[in-house]
């Protein structure tokens, strides 16, 4: 039986060969469908399939609601090593560095040089062709992915500047290259209408649209833009501290530092900043947790962190 809502944790037994074996590594969710990569038995996918994001042929007048249908996906060169879901489009990174697309493409999202639905993981050319790609990065219909060299690629939406570094158009249908001159990216993420990289230095860069967190405006910017290492806690007198990773949401920044402390800033849409006020928050403000704050998540309207306690 289904249920409209689950109130409470509720476990999902996936159709697995080796159930005691077999471990799940990652899960994704999209706005209605979800990716879980397990260790040894591949990808699984479940929820709505309208436009192909679950990777299965699109049936049409499907029911989803109550679905209990798990798909396990087979179409990848290598091993799966990283699930990404965007809003209606799945991204799968192999061991290899390749990348691998389906669902809605309308705004150039599955990279895959139209802006159809796919409905079959298919492999990602353009300028990532050859690249050994270490990181995706989805959040609605904007892309980017990070190079083992440490160069940055995106395709995708660019309704708010998010590729105009490389063309005017607005929906970027295959990977471009682009040439910021900021040093080494080591990880990206993508938001609603902004985007955020972190370099090896340790700096943060912001670019797009919204309250990127450069001060009490609404920026648009199509070049990225370096926070102050001083608002994430770097002074003479810490000159170790570092931004060791970096998040986004629909509309709110997310910044970890090597220490464990979270600094938000952004949209405070329903209180999802968690700095005790609905105020929206222009510059990164550190939130106090009771513990070393080891992973952060954003979502539309909320955020979760995973915390290790002092």
């Amino acid at each position: 039986k289904g249920y409209e809502y689950v109130l409470e944790p509720s476990p999902i037994p996936l159709p697995l060969e080796k159930p005691q074996q077999t471990r799940v590594l990652q899960v994704s969710c999209g706005r209605a469908h979800s990716l879980i990569l397990t260790d040894s038995e591949g990808v699984f996918t479940m929820g709505n399939n309208s436009y192909g994001q679950c990777g299965r042929k699109v049936v049409e007048d499907e029911t989803y609601s109550e679905s209990h249908l798990i798909h396990q996906l087979k179409e990848f060169d290598s091993r799966v090593v990283q699930v990404v879901c965007g809003q209606d489009h799945s991204l799968f990174r192999t061991k290899k560095g390749a990348v691998y697309a389906c669902g809605w493409g309308a705004d150039g999202q599955t990279g895959l040089g139209h802006y159809n639905i796919t409905s079959v993981p298919t492999k990602l050319h353009g300028d990532i062709a050859g690249v050994n790609i270490i990181q995706v990065s989805s959040y609605g219909d904007c892309c980017l992915a990070v190079s083992d060299e440490g160069d940055i690629f995106g395709w995708g939406n660019s309704e708010y500047l998010q590729l105009a570094s490389v063309t005017e158009t607005t929906q970027v249908n295959v990977p471009r290259h682009l040439p910021f001159k900021i040093g080494k990216i080591k990880e990206a993420a993508c938001g609603g209408t902004g985007n955020i990289v972190l370099t090896e230095e340790g700096n943060v860069f912001v670019w797009g649209y919204g309250i990127l967190g450069k001060g009490p405006n609404l920026i648009e910017t199509a070049v990225p833009e370096m926070i102050p290492p001083s608002l994430f806690g770097w002074s003479d007198f810490n000159p170790d501290i570092r931004v060791a990773h970096v998040r986004c949401g629909l509309s709110q920044f997310a910044a970890l530092t090597n220490r464990g402390e979270l600094f938000v800033w952004g949209k405070n849409l329903r209180g999802c900043l968690g700095t005790g006020r609905m105020e929206d928050q222009y510059f990164p403000w550190r939130v106090t947790v009771p513990g070393e704050v080891v992973d952060v998540a954003c979502g539309v309207d909320h955020m979760v962190s995973m915390v290790k306690s002092f």
